[in-house]
């Protein structure tokens, strides 16, 4: 291994169903050490499991395949190493697949396969040797689960990674490696950095965070987006890493996007979670501890970063069935489309009573129907989505039917969407946590057709790091009826928050979080009095129905508020258009404040 002052790491997928083209514009872009590239989430794995339980073969995100065909001579060519958990549930056949279409252009790339996290077919024994899986959110008991379970994956760390890496690999095909390991994975292996350099490994986990959700570090789902100059052939997010742990965020230049030290916050602030204790396999970043700096156009330093000692603990994500789901809409043109819809929307509940666990109408739209015949402001139309959840499949079967029954025997303007709506299976999330030194990831190397050198690795550090008191504001209860809090943020004199601050939203499970960041010290001060947990808790009533946490970082002007039982169970479990509380972000922002003068210039 030869040691390197800077390296380059990009990426180019940030989700399975992100931009397939992303692949492409980074290699043909300029020159890259690496490209990390993350398709998984928690239901993607019991997606890939059921694949795998009709087809042996299956299991793994075949997507990748043809991003990677257009660009493999070019990758070989130089010698850009690709890390990625494409593997999903099968790494192996991920491995051969690749193998097979690199062989049909006359390549032979090595390829490294790590796995290991499926303890799918292992949680009995698991269990006998000690570790209980109950739920780390809620305390529930596993055997409430347990017979339901469809998926089972320990996120492992970068350990694993890097010592596929010391095979000089030219891809690195993955399980469930979290999204930060696959990227810091490269840094630990080019600059010799040791398992428990704690403050540089955390470095590496937030240049990880900032770039593995693709382009939101680059102008992509950011607050000011009328700053970016061009979204087409966006630039997807590089880190060049040094030596000491510090990094400039960039992209190519030319391309589309925009980064900047606004566009860096707004991404770390995503899914952040407790801000002193981003907890990860490998170690535990603070974030409160990193410094921003703009260091020219398209790129922002980041310095300044402290680490912990990870825990003695996996996390393991499963998925298990949790009943069925039914959705069905209409759409409602004017005039009076509100009413309409809610006259509808009685006449379908009177008629489809359940038995149901949940039920949910929502009401969507503006003016797709008639357009600039109707001159008004107002949305002229309304999208009426209905939907319910059942234990079984045949108590959502009258729901189905019900739905096109409405468009003759109601109100008059309705547009046909669709047909009968079917009842889908339902995947809820069960996290849990169990030791590292029960269960150790593999790697293997697949070469002119077969694999070779497997060895289980038994590298990564046991810590003993417990997450100290959270400092932080907790709002358990509504303080003011909705009625009194819209009209709080009525008048012509107020502003909204977006005049003085920014937010990103993301999720986690069945919790939503937002990060606020300030525009200025000032405003940064102003937030610190004005938003509080509690005020969140007010504004956001009718959809959080849990605690209100919320922590500040003054090192980023901002704040990162933790909203529980807030997506109506998270997942394929909820019933809500914006399954995964991204649209919170906008909605904070939107509330109008009696605003300082001096706050606005």
């Amino acid at each position: 291994m030869s040691q390197k002052k800077v390296i380059r790491i990009g990426n180019a997928g940030g989700y399975w169903g992100d931009d397939p083209n992303a692949l492409e514009r980074q290699v043909k872009g300029g020159r890259l050490d690496y490209i990390s590239m993350d398709f998984l989430a928690e239901i993607t794995m019991s997606i890939l499991q059921k694949q795998r339980s009709t087809d042996p073969e299956m299991g793994y995100a075949k997507d990748f395949l043809g991003m990677l065909k257009g660009v493999l001579p070019k990758l070989l060519a130089d010698k850009t190493t690709v890390i990625t958990n494409a593997g999903g549930v099968n790494p192996q056949s991920c491995a051969r697949a690749i193998a097979k279409l690199a062989n049909d252009m006359g390549l032979q790339p090595r390829i490294a396969i790590v796995y290991g996290d499926d303890i799918l077919p292992d949680l009995k024994d698991l269990q006998a040797k000690g570790c209980k899986f109950a739920n780390m959110e809620n305390g529930e008991d596993f055997a409430t689960v347990q017979n339901k379970i469809q998926a089972a994956n320990i996120y492992f760390g970068a350990a694993p990674v890097v010592e596929a890496l010391k095979w000089k690999p030219d891809i690195i095909v993955t399980g469930r490696v979290t999204d930060t390991g696959i990227t810091i994975a490269a840094m630990i292996h080019e600059f010799g950095w040791k398992l428990n350099d704690w403050d540089r490994l955390a470095s590496g986990i937030v240049a990880g965070h900032i770039i593995e959700c693709g382009s939101q570090s680059t102008g992509g789902n950011f607050s000011d987006w009328e700053k970016v100059p061009s979204f087409d052939n966006i630039g997807y997010p590089i880190v060049e890493v040094n030596e000491d742990g510090s990094f400039v965020v960039t992209k190519h230049p030319e391309s589309g996007g925009l980064v900047t030290v606004d566009t860096v916050r707004e991404q770390l602030f995503y899914e952040m979670g407790h801000p002193e204790a981003y907890i990860t396999p490998d170690v535990v970043a603070n974030f409160s501890s990193i410094q921003l700096a703009q260091d020219g156009q398209d790129r922002v330093r980041v310095f300044g970063v402290k680490g912990f000692e990870p825990t003695p603990l996996y996390k393991v994500s499963m998925a298990y069935e949790d009943g069925y789901k039914s959705i069905g809409s209409i759409m409602i043109s004017g005039p009076n489309a509100r009413r309409k819809a809610e006259a509808f929307s009685e006449i379908f509940w009177k008629r489809c009573p359940g038995p149901f666990i949940e039920t949910l109408t929502e009401y969507v739209g503006f003016n797709a129907c008639h357009r600039s015949l109707i001159h008004r402001e107002e949305g002229n139309e309304i999208l009426l989505r209905l939907g319910a959840r059942a234990k079984d499949e045949k108590e959502l079967r009258l729901f189905g039917k019900m739905i096109p029954s409405l468009i003759l025997s109601g109100p008059p303007g309705v547009a046909v969407i669709g047909g009968v709506p079917k009842a889908q299976k339902v995947m809820s999330y069960w996290p849990a946590l169990m030791p590292k030194d029960i269960v150790h990831p593999r790697i293997a190397l697949y070469e002119k057709g077969e694999i070779s050198g497997e060895k289980i690795v038994t590298s990564t550090p046991v810590g003993h790091y417990a997450p100290t008191e959270a400092k932080a504001q907790v709002a358990t209860k509504v303080s003011k009826p909705i009625a009194e809090v819209v009209k709080e943020y009525e008048g012509e004199q107020l502003l909204p928050l977006s005049r003085i601050c920014l937010a990103r939203s993301g999720d986690k499970g069945d919790m939503a979080n937002i990060g606020v960041m300030a525009r200025s010290q000032a405003a940064y001060e102003f937030l610190d009095t004005y938003l509080t947990a509690q005020r969140v808790k007010d504004m956001f009533q009718e959809l959080c129905h849990g605690t209100v946490t919320r922590h500040s970082l003054p090192n980023m002007q901002g704040f990162n508020f933790l909203l529980d039982q807030a997506l109506g169970g998270g997942g394929t479990m909820t019933l809500r258009i914006d399954a995964q509380g991204k649209t919170f972000a906008q909605g904070l922002l939107a509330q109008r404040v009696a605003l300082p003068q001096n706050l606005l210039s």
